[in-house]
């Protein structure tokens, strides 16, 4: 294997846990050991053949220790003489192979031909399309009981970005937007809530994503940082009611095209010195006068401040101890780069499935180590983002006649 095509080893490292690819890894092998037994006896399980040549006699329980930890198997017995799995012995070499094996399944779309080819290299007789769909089962059902779980509690800050993927749909190869949606609760905790798949960006695809997630229980969000992405800023507005933070790395590489390129770094300096003020509204001060200075020279710039100096100077109005996680989709950064990495890797996905079975588990890892480490933000600051409750006054009584 080449050093794009990670190990799953090497994802267990950094994930922290891996009883999930360990179990699938079992999995794995516990089918293919079934499918060469079945070919040995000459029918399934319970099945009824004249071309039976023997019958299965229970389980012995035997381990493999590989990179993926310690796998707990359960070799068939014959009624008749014996079976040892071909992949037992010699064990590095089948290590890899199994490594390569599971990779493949999990990557999900591959051909059948690819499969068994891997298969064969442990010394077995080959895997059926049917036996490939077994091998994927297990992923689908944790990757899709993850990406449908109930969120609960409250979660003011969301972040959406969106990965584009290529995919083949009717005969043509199309574009997939991937939208990651990535949340911190009142704890101070960010976990991944949402994976949705389209190939429009307007407003109906944003809200009926959006929508998917509050009918899962998401609420109390005040702020959504995003890209400016078409449709999305009016779905933000009727779904969640929240305010909406335009990603400022974005809006500054958007900025700095109407600039010729030797004016870049002073042009910059410039607008960043709204970024560097404590409060929203000297902030918001500082942006309009730099605006006014660059107008005679770059109009169209001086325009683009105009129309979006709400939408980026939106985070100034949080707290300020979080403020540096919200002016940008930056946080996701390294997990969309994992994302593309591991995409790249499959090239073209076969169907909207297998992005869905590849992206999810990927996310799946990741949520699992971000639950491991400290809190995201500071707890302290989600104190200012809830007013303080206001005592009713005493009722006073009217005093008794006499």
């Amino acid at each position: 294997m080449t050093e794009e095509n990670m190990s799953l080893a090497e994802l267990l490292q950094k994930s922290g846990d891996g009883d999930f690819l360990r179990m699938v890894a079992e999995a794995v092998l516990q089918i293919l050991m079934e499918n060469d037994v079945e070919g040995l006896i000459g029918a399934g399980r319970h099945e009824r053949s004249a071309d039976r040549l023997n019958y299965r006699n229970g389980y012995r329980n035997r381990t493999l220790d590989t990179r993926l930890g310690t796998l707990q198997l359960k070799i068939p017995k014959l009624r008749q003489g014996s079976y040892f799995p071909p992949f037992l012995e010699p064990r590095r070499t089948s290590e890899k192979a199994l490594v390569t094996v599971i990779q493949e399944a999990w990557i999900g779309g591959v051909s059948t031909r690819r499969v068994e080819e891997l298969v064969q290299a442990m010394g077995l007789s080959g895997i059926s399309k049917s036996q490939v769909s077994k091998l994927c089962k297990d992923i689908d059902e944790r990757v899709n009981a993850f990406l449908d779980r109930p969120i609960d509690g409250e979660w003011p800050y969301l972040w959406l970005d969106a990965t584009y993927l290529k995919a083949r749909e009717g005969g043509r190869i199309v574009s997939i937007a991937a939208i990651i949606a990535v949340a911190v609760n009142t704890d101070g905790r960010r976990e991944i809530v949402g994976l949705g798949l389209g190939s429009s960006e307007a407003e109906p695809f944003w809200s009926s994503f959006l929508k998917g997630l509050v009918k899962r229980g998401l609420k109390g969000v005040k702020l959504v940082i995003s890209d400016a992405h078409d449709g999305l800023r009016h779905a933000i507005t009727r779904v969640l009611g929240a305010t909406w933070q335009r990603c400022r790395v974005h809006w500054m590489r958007n900025a700095l095209a109407h600039v010729p390129k030797g004016q870049h770094t002073m042009v910059a300096a410039a607008i960043r010195q709204a970024f560097l003020q404590a409060d929203a509204t000297t902030a918001h001060a500082t942006w309009r006068h730099v605006a006014d200075q660059l107008r005679p020279r770059w109009p169209k710039l001086a325009a683009l401040m105009d129309e979006s100096e709400h939408d980026v100077l939106a985070y100034t109005e949080f707290p300020a101890q979080h403020r540096t996680k919200l002016h940008s989709t930056n946080p996701l950064e390294r997990l969309n780069k994992e994302v593309k990495r591991r995409a790249d890797v499959v090239g073209i996905f076969p169907n909207e499935a297998s992005i869905t079975r590849l992206i999810g588990a990927v996310l799946l890892e990741q949520n699992d180590e971000w639950l491991l480490q400290h809190r995201y933000m500071q707890i302290e600051g989600m104190a200012e983002l809830t007013p303080p409750a206001i005592e009713p006054e005493p009722v006073k009584l009217p005093p008794k006649a006499a």
